[in-house]
């Protein structure tokens, strides 16, 4: 592999072609579930949460300052973008996905469709 330099500092080839894959929890209750994805050094502007179908796609870019001047001799975020993808259940009600993205924390909440949440009859 060779490295190369780019505006956002250096990277290998087959780095650019494979994005860091962010941490994730997951968690469901009654109501639906709730994701919790890190994105550390991502801006809100630079944040992308697609729902198409049965796919939930999130993506962002990272930007890290470089000093040109300096010659860097170690990176450890070799691709300064993340992106994972999940598939969406039938009884999540993609129409009313929630989305909150505080200090490169994502939180998405999506609730069940009406019909699959539990209920109780008297």
């Amino acid at each position: 592999m060779f490295e190369k330099e780019t505006s956002n500092g250096p990277q290998t080839e087959a780095a650019e072609q494979t994005p860091m894959l962010p941490m994730v929890d997951v968690t469901e209750d009654a109501s639906g579930i709730t994701l919790y994805a890190d994105l550390p050094g991502v801006q809100k502007d630079k944040l992308s949460v697609r729902v198409e179908a049965d796919s939930l796609s999130i993506e962002g870019e990272i930007s890290l300052p470089w000093v040109k001047a300096l010659q860097v001799s170690h990176v450890e975020v070799p691709v300064p973008r993340y992106a994972r993808s999940f598939t969406l259940g039938k009884e999540l009600d993609r129409d009313k996905v929630s989305a909150e993205f505080k200090q490169g924390v994502l939180r998405l909440h999506i609730p069940k469709v009406e019909h699959v949440k539990p209920r109780k009859i008297e």
